[in-house]
């Protein structure tokens, strides 16, 4: 029992010796960790900085770094629909359903992903739109598909021309060797939510550490107060929208009455 019990030990300390291992560590901070949502909002962008902080164990060889922060919004299910012209109409004719897929998705680095890794590491970190995870519904099964596969290529694309979905290989900047800045544009159509970041250092074609950290953004004002009374109050909720309803009906009726 006991040469079981020494070889545990000697496993997780081995463990917690491999789990602790980096010679460098993250640390970054975002200029503003709770946006406020106004009914005049119509967009702003966020700084986030931070620093390589080095160990002795830090190669001495190692000058150089890249950087990549993957900035993901509140995840819902969304559907991409084909439209096709038929009979001198436009009409869906296909569909495909994305599943938990963030609602603002941004990639920023300091050079090209292919500069950075080769392309199993870039696919195995997600670097690019092009390898980021978004699952599907195929008929009856769940997967992410190819990068040029039609509905995959248009749905990024609608989601790019609202500002939504974004890659940038020259937003982040170096200001010192181991110093980093970044911006997070937020346009006006930005969802709801809590927003996560993750940050990975890269050299030398590797993973070498990481980090997170976030930020939420909130509605504020008479929108936010109607929001939280509809999921509060619901009934409440409805039958003053029915009264308000009715009321509008009726002095409408009563303004553009004939005589």
């Amino acid at each position: 029992m006991r040469p079981l019990r020494t070889a545990s030990l000697t496993l997780l300390l081995l463990l917690s010796g491999a789990a602790g291992a980096h010679a460098e560590r993250l640390i970054a901070s975002v200029s503003n960790h709770r946006v406020t949502v106004t009914p005049n909002y119509s967009g702003e962008e966020l700084v986030l900085f931070g620093s390589v902080e080095k160990d002795a164990q830090t190669p001495a060889s190692r000058s150089a770094y890249d950087l990549v922060v993957t900035v993901r919004g509140p995840r819902a299910d969304m559907v991409t629909r084909r439209k096709e012209r038929k009979f001198g109409i436009w009409i869906n004719t296909d569909s495909r359903q994305f599943l938990k897929v963030p609602g603002y998705l941004a990639l920023f680095a300091n050079r090209p992903f292919d500069a950075m890794a080769a392309p199993e590491v870039q696919r195995r970190q997600q670097l690019g739109l092009n390898n980021v995870l978004l699952t599907q519904r195929v008929g009856p099964d769940y997967a992410d598909v190819v990068p040029n596969d039609a509905f995959r290529s248009a749905f990024i694309r609608l989601q790019s021309q609202h500002g939504l979905y974004r890659e940038d290989t020259s937003a982040v900047t170096f200001l010192t060797p181991t110093l980093f800045r970044t911006g997070i544009p937020l346009p006006a159509a930005v969802p709801i939510g809590t927003y996560e970041i993750e940050i990975k250092l890269l050299a030398d074609g590797a993973l070498v550490t990481k980090s997170e950290t976030a930020f939420e953004i909130v509605k504020v004002g008479f929108e936010q107060f109607v929001a939280t009374s509809a999921r509060q109050n619901g009934l409440v909720y409805g039958l003053v929208t029915t009264a308000m309803a009715l009321l509008t009906g009726w002095m409408a009726s009563i303004v553009f009455r004939r005589d």
